[in-house]
């Protein structure tokens, strides 16, 4: 995965509403001198808009180049609310119990910390993640791998249906992280009601990143759905997979020095890509040949300005495959799509 800019959605609760925690009072009463830190003036309550405010100066003057959605993001998870809630009434008292919060997520996020670390959650394909140091926070762009592996699980039971009680459809998720992936794509399959005809396996190399990943699963009721191994990139005595998606560490190890500070806070093992980036691709691609069925399909997520290197990396270990690069929204390829073919040489 590539490093972000801050960015976020709901912290959860309807769109508007201001409804406070149930341990904080609905209005303030004298000004704590922490919530004298965060913009209310002295000797008056504090207010949701002077919170705000006083929020927003500060990240700024700490560098973030995204101060006022941060601000926004953290003011509304101290309230127990959601952004639009926290525009809408900025005349709403702070509770004193929110305000001691907002000062504690502000310094964190002063000290570089991201607001979804923390938050705790984060959104990706429309569903919320439990995020924390265990793995790497859930980026934008992977979405895409989501959406063209679900295309590709659909058109592949399309063109093959599978009889009740038959082989299932064997997809893996390689380097799965915080569960998003997988989840995600287990969620889509679930919407369409094919998930039952799909075996859906993600696979970590570390324990704790798998333990966050089966807590994922487990809250978007997938735990069941999804089987989770330790590995490295791909667990021994697996039959071959149909499916391959991987999102991989691909930041090249002299860039890592350069990252955002936020980067400091994720685990270096899911971001350090080696040389180039392309280290662990390149062990996954020596892997596919006997991995993948044919046909069978390999979804890799790559950073930018990696397509070239992965081509070569292509055309040296798998010899007639065919490949083609997906871009994002930015218009960089960021997906390549390896297929395998009966005319391949493996």
């Amino acid at each position: 995965m590539r490093p972000e800019r801050e960015s976020g959605g709901r912290a959860g609760g309807a769109p508007g509403d201001v409804t406070m925690r149930a341990d904080a009072p609905a209005t303030s009463g004298d000004p704590s001198p922490r919530s004298a830190t965060i913009g209310n003036p002295p000797g008056r309550a504090a207010t949701l808009g002077a919170a705000l405010d006083g929020a927003v100066a500060r990240l700024r003057k700490s560098g973030s180049e995204t101060a006022r959605l941060d601000a926004e993001l953290l003011v509304a998870h101290a309230v127990g609310t959601d952004r639009t809630g926290v525009l809408a009434h900025p005349e709403v008292g702070l509770p004193p119990h929110a305000a001691a919060l907002l000062e504690e997520y502000v310094g964190r996020r002063e000290r570089g910390e991201p607001v979804a670390y923390i938050r705790g959650i984060k959104e990706f394909h429309g569903l919320a993640f439990t995020v924390d140091a265990r793995a790497l926070i859930p980026r934008p762009d992977t979405e895409l791998l989501v959406d063209i592996g679900a295309s590709r699980v659909v058109a592949a039971l399309t063109a093959s249906p599978r009889s009740p009680g038959g082989e299932r459809l064997r997809v893996v998720d390689v380097g799965t992280g915080s569960g998003a992936v997988a989840v995600a794509l287990a969620a889509t399959l679930r919407r369409r009601r094919i998930l039952d005809e799909v075996d859906l396996l993600a696979t970590d190399v570390s324990a704790d990143a798998l333990e966050l990943a089966v807590e994922n699963a487990a809250a978007h009721g997938l735990a069941d759905a999804i089987r989770f191994a330790r590995a490295d990139l791909l667990p021994a005595g697996e039959p071959p997979f149909d499916l391959v998606l991987a999102n991989l560490p691909y930041v090249p190890s002299g860039d890592l020095p350069r990252l955002p500070v936020a980067a400091s806070f994720e685990p270096t093992l899911a971001l350090d890509g080696g040389a180039d980036g392309l280290e662990a691709v390149r062990r996954l691609l020596g892997l596919l040949p006997e991995a993948l069925r044919v046909p069978g399909t390999a979804l890799l997520e790559i950073g930018a300005g990696e397509d070239d290197g992965l081509r070569a990396a292509a055309d040296r270990v798998l010899p007639g495959w065919e490949l083609t690069f997906h871009p994002d929204l930015a218009g960089i390829p960021r997906v390549a799509e390896l297929a395998a073919s009966a005319g391949a040489r493996r």
